[in-house]
């Protein structure tokens, strides 16, 4: 993440972290944001960063990426977030994890209609376009999430 902050960075863009504070202790928060909202634990993190955004854009990354990926999704299936939730599949990285999510929706562990819950790019020039073409998520869609 720090690469992808220094990156926006240096193109004049507006960068804000949020980070919980055990992580600030051990100084692993990136010190030229452009603003730093320091957490209690990963859970308030968690819901600051998805209850202020208009879109949720996963990029590749490990255990704690994928994490809020699913808590996204689990949000916008019980109609606490309706955005765009969008998944960069650079390099085939989300392969197996749209393979995942298809099968859930295969075996009945989630409706047909929570396959447009989110959306899969192939390149990063493609976020804007996947989330202005994002199908609306009412809140009446709670009326499906539990199968």
């Amino acid at each position: 993440m720090g690469h992808l902050a220094d990156a926006a960075l240096a193109e004049g863009g507006r960068v804000i972290g949020v980070l919980p504070r055990f992580m600030y202790d051990v100084e692993w928060g990136h010190h030229g944001l452009s603003e730093l909202l320091l957490v209690e634990d990963m859970h308030e993190r968690k819901r600051l960063m998805i209850s202020e955004v208009d879109a949720v854009v996963a990029l590749p990354g490990g255990c704690g990426t994928l994490e809020e990926l699913f808590e996204a999704m689990a949000w916008k299936r019980l109609g606490l977030y309706g955005g765009p939730i969008v998944m960069v599949n650079t390099g085939g990285f989300y392969d197996k994890c749209e393979e995942l999510l298809r099968s859930c929706i295969d075996r009945r562990f989630m409706d047909e209609r929570h396959g447009r819950m989110y959306s899969i790019v192939e390149e990063p020039e493609q976020v804007f376009a996947a989330i202005e073409s994002a199908p609306p998520w009412p809140l009446t869609n709670r009326s499906f999430a539990a199968l």
